[in-house]
């Protein structure tokens, strides 16, 4: 997928390797789809996670969950808390149409299910959500269960980022959010293991942002205002900026690190280390919501005959994980505002795109 991300503007985030394709993709068996929704009222989609091309449910996922502020409509948390597996697939959408959206992938599982003649009776399907009301008409609730299916159908390795699939109408900074991604190689025990995120953006006051270092949201209020001095006006309506911290995060976390999911929930708590260094502080208003799963350790839906047994790493190195985590959200972050084109808002105002801004303050 050709786009270009916040590297090839010079800006490199953190110290640590990326993966092959500096996405969430790089941990093998992961795919991501999207299904994008803009029509006259909605401007909202579908982002689905795959943790690998089996069925979950029969096979199921170390996993873990973190809420650092819980102003949201996630679904699906309860059971991973008490648990720690996941047996479905991670959709992402909008806020009100979290309801929809589980119905699909419990269709999808079930489906799945009836093939393998397992008995499927109860289900957790994982939601995220943001409210994207800035920009779709959210109470039209645009998404259909055909839309979870279109999503699922065409996740890849290789996705794209920006305002696509659930992050169509999210708002990050006062600018256009949305999806995007980054991951980091982890070496341990004479090999390398990889730690994927995945964000969907949609938080964060204009005056609070921070890139590579410096108060980008002063400049950035600086130059909305030379424009608007000038008379330099977009002709879809006025630039927009936020001025409170507010609106959401879903962060999904994924790794082929060997770990339990006590050290999976430690290492998904440093990816709201990535997020406040784009200048954050979870505001009110704000639900910071991190989903994250291993592939090393699978558990079988029934006991066998053994106990069962599972490697995880050694506490000592887990530092390693933690590192890796902070580094790839707080990237993942800014690559879904500089895939982000200009969207127009419902209403009047107009939501800019990071990476047009970045030529004017000197990024190439």
């Amino acid at each position: 997928m050709s786009q270009k991300r916040i590297r090839d503007f010079g800006i490199v985030p953190g110290r640590m390797k990326p993966g092959k394709g500096n996405k969430i993709t790089d941990v093998p068996g992961v795919l991501v789809g999207h299904c994008t929704i803009k029509n006259q009222e909605n401007h909202t989609g579908v982002t689905v996670i795959l943790p690998g091309g089996d069925n979950a449910f029969a096979k199921k996922y170390v996993a873990a969950s973190y809420v650092h502020n819980g102003f949201g409509k996630s679904c699906g948390l309860v059971q991973i808390d008490e648990l720690g597996t996941l047996e479905t697939p991670i959709a992402l959408t909008n806020t009100l149409n979290v309801g929809v959206v589980w119905d699909a992938l419990a269709e999808y599982v079930i489906r799945q299910c009836e093939k393998e003649q397992i008995p499927a009776k109860s289900l957790n399907p994982v939601v995220g959500e943001c409210n994207d009301s800035q920009i779709n008409h959210i109470e039209k609730r645009g998404v259909r269960e055909e839309h979870v299916w279109e999503a699922i159908a065409c996740a890849s390795v290789d996705f794209a980022e920006g305002d696509v699939g659930a992050g169509a109408g999210t708002i990050c900074y006062g600018l256009k959010g949305g999806i995007g991604s980054a991951s980091r190689v982890v070496e341990l025990y004479g090999r390398e293991y990889t730690i994927g995120v995945l964000v969907q953006s949609n938080f964060g006051a204009t005056r609070d942002f921070v890139l590579d270092g410096v108060w980008m949201g002063e400049r950035i209020l600086e130059w909305k205002a030379e424009r608007e001095g000038g008379r330099i006006l977009d002709s879809a309506g006025p630039m927009a900026v936020s001025e409170s911290d507010k609106g959401s995060i879903m962060t999904i976390l994924a790794t082929d690190l060997p770990v339990s999911d006590r050290q999976l929930r430690r290492i998904l708590r440093r990816t709201a280390v990535g997020i406040a260094r784009t200048g954050a502080y979870t505001g009110h208003g704000s639900g910071e919501v991190m989903i994250g799963f291993s592939t090393a350790n699978r558990i079988p839906m029934a006991a066998g005959e053994e106990p069962e047994v599972q490697s995880v790493i050694h506490e000592s190195l887990i530092n390693h994980g933690f590192q890796g985590a902070a580094e790839a959200a707080h990237e993942a972050i800014l690559n879904s505002m500089v895939c982000a084109g200009r969207t127009a808002g419902i209403d009047g105002q107009v939501y800019y795109g990071l990476g047009e801004m970045l030529a004017d303050f000197g990024f190439s």
